[in-house]
């Protein structure tokens, strides 16, 4: 099946420039082929065209006749793209072009990221930029740099750089979803110093204790499910542990990634070999606790508790104890709920990762929130808790929300076009994740009035990425419809 097959499909003006970037490898990092591919098409069409100091490109049309005196409009979407294969796959993301596929009603690549995230968005604004037909406001298009690292493109924008005060992101990844706010972030990075302890009593045994088997999940998106956060229940079950058993710590790893709900812990710690058997017959307790604690939404829990060889050191007692109570009394979860949009976080907190080293525990978690007041309230809780217990805590990659407001007239233009035209409400929606429009809209002047929609994507950022094709027809359509109701 040829790659070109995607030429045919509607709108074509849409596809023929999201095969183009298909071509061209855009991964995050490298955007100078794709960037210049942008300016190039800009200063083609004799359209005004710059390029700030980070990469970001800006495309100015003017407004259709009788819109000249209307509100300009930035379109905005991102240029890099997740790079992720499937093992044995021999794709090199610097060079390779990436093969599509129509499946169905769907389009994908052939084992691997697709890129529809962002690139159809950004093959929409194109298409926008090249119709002289359609009537639209005076438009800026803005094509940022390296999203989905980092968010670098929306970071680095220079005040002044756009001039508009209404802005229509292309990022959201299903159809009839309009997006209206979203949370900002905070890393919070903890350690505990210590001296490794020698002194373990010979008739000591060792245990490794694993926690296995949790759902986890993307800690934004997923943070209100209720999911079991390994950390958690691990020092649920230590704190016990040490206080009744006289059992100590020696090494600890839970959790991976900030963003993810942690779903696997591990511990290794001594109790006098005449409590060993009580020790096992705790873990199967905490097992059976953890099961019923999470009825309906854990049905994997697995805890289990093998002996091991000694090991050379153990973590100091007073340093075991001070992390222990630290972890149990900081939050987790939802913090918050937004007042306006019931059911929807406002705050939350994930207690991400627990770390042991030869003389150091790290401690990592990410603040959420679509309020700054609120993000830096939690972010403050947090630090008062692990202080309090003698350890360092550092804040990084402090990235703002992005507010939603219900009241906005660029919502109520979109909702009664998407009415008019598909007979229906559109959802409106604030999601608890990160979008590059709160960081844009701290990089300039002027309010900007922002809502954020999309064609459906489903597999972002996974080798099994694909994008609806009928989807993007009526998305550009709608896309369409909104410019033309902006005068």
């Amino acid at each position: 099946m040829s790659t070109t097959e995607i030429l045919q499909l509607n709108p074509q003006n849409v596809w023929k420039h999201f095969h183009a970037f298909t071509q061209i490898p855009r991964p995050t990092g490298h955007m100078k082929e794709i960037a210049k591919y942008v300016v190039d098409f800009g200063k083609s069409l004799h359209l005004e065209t710059s390029q700030d100091k980070v990469g970001n490109v800006l495309i100015r049309k003017p407004a259709f006749k009788g819109y000249e005196s209307a509100k300009t409009v930035i379109l905005q979407s991102h240029m890099d793209m997740v790079p992720q294969k499937n093992t044995g796959v021999a794709h090199d993301f610097l060079k390779d072009p990436i093969e599509t596929v129509i499946d169905g009603e769907w389009v994908k690549a052939r084992a691997t990221t697709l890129g529809a995230d962002d690139g159809i968005g950004c093959a929409m604004m194109l298409a926008v930029l090249e119709d002289d037909s359609l009537k639209h406001p005076p438009l800026e298009a803005l094509f940022t740099v390296d999203e989905e690292v980092g968010m670098d493109g929306a970071n680095g924008l220079q005040k002044g750089f756009i001039e508009g005060s209404i802005l229509i992101n292309l990022d959201t990844e299903e159809e009839g979803q309009l997006c209206i706010g979203c949370a900002g972030g905070l890393d919070v990075n903890i350690s505990f110093d210590f001296t490794p302890d020698q002194s373990i009593p010979h008739k000591d045994v060792a245990y490794k204790v694993s926690l296995s088997g949790l759902k986890g999940g993307h800690s934004g998106t997923q943070i209100h499910l209720g999911r079991a956060n390994a950390n958690k229940l691990m020092n649920r079950f230590l704190k016990e542990a040490v206080k009744n058993y006289e059992a100590r710590l020696a090494e600890i790893h839970g959790g991976s990634l900030r963003n993810a709900i942690p779903r696997e812990s591990v511990a290794v710690v001594t109790v006098p070999n005449q409590l060993s058997d009580d020790l096992e017959d705790l873990v199967l307790e905490y097992e059976s606790l953890f099961r019923e604690d999470f009825a309906g939404i854990e049905d994997g829990i697995s805890f289990v508790a093998e002996k091991v060889e000694l090991p050379s050191a153990l973590i100091p007692e007073e340093v075991q104890n001070n992390l222990i109570h630290a972890v149990e009394g900081c939050p987790n979860g939802v913090i918050s709920d937004l007042a306006d949009f019931p059911g929807v976080v406002e705050s939350s907190l994930n207690l991400a990762l627990v770390k042991s080293s030869e003389d150091t525990i790290e401690v990592k978690l990410l603040v959420r929130s679509s309020s700054e007041s609120r993000k830096e309230w939690v972010s403050s809780a947090v630090e008062s808790v692990f202080s309090l217990a003698g350890a360092d805590v550092e804040f990084d990659s402090d990235y703002p929300g992005w507010q939603p407001d219900a009241h906005s007239e660029l919502l109520h233009v979109m909702e009664r076009a998407y009415l008019e035209k598909y007979g229906e409400k559109p959802q409106v929606i604030v999601i608890h994740a990160g979008l590059e429009c709160g960081i844009i809209q701290s990089n300039v002047e002027q309010k900007l009035d922002i809502v954020s929609f999309g064609p459906t994507i489903t597999g972002a950022h996974s080798p099994d990425e694909s994008v609806k094709i009928d989807s993007v027809e009526r998305s550009y359509d709608y896309l369409v419809s909104i410019l033309e109701q902006l005068k």
